[in-house]
């Protein structure tokens, strides 16, 4: 199984890793959010995704998600947000939760 990310998905997790909140778990555990962040892009693949034009979805802030999934012509969107999950499918791409993919990934096996 190929995970992928783009640059646009990237820069929202370094900035979600960067917030405050997040801060003291990172020194508990001796981490940082750069470290993390680099350690999820060891294990995925960076694709660059057109710019998608009225994507439908109800945020337009995972249009992101949906551009890298259509990039990397991907088996699966695997999210757990709301607006995402309500699409169903994006351009014959199935939107399933973590367990949902772990139940068909199981199948598979």
């Amino acid at each position: 199984m190929t995970l992928y990310t783009s640059p646009a998905l990237l820069a929202e997790l370094k900035g979600i890793l960067g917030r405050a909140k997040f801060a003291g778990k990172f020194a508990a555990a001796g981490e940082s959010p750069a470290t993390l962040l680099d350690q999820y892009r060891s294990f995925t693949q960076l694709v660059d995704p057109a710019v998608l034009t009225s994507a439908g979805s109800r945020d337009p802030d995972d249009d992101q998600v949906l551009a890298c999934a259509v990039a990397a012509k991907a088996e699966a969107i695997v999210s757990g947000d709301a607006d995402l999950l309500s699409l169903g499918t994006f351009q014959g791409i199935p939107i399933l939760t973590a367990t949902r993919m772990l139940e068909r990934l199981n199948l598979r096996a």
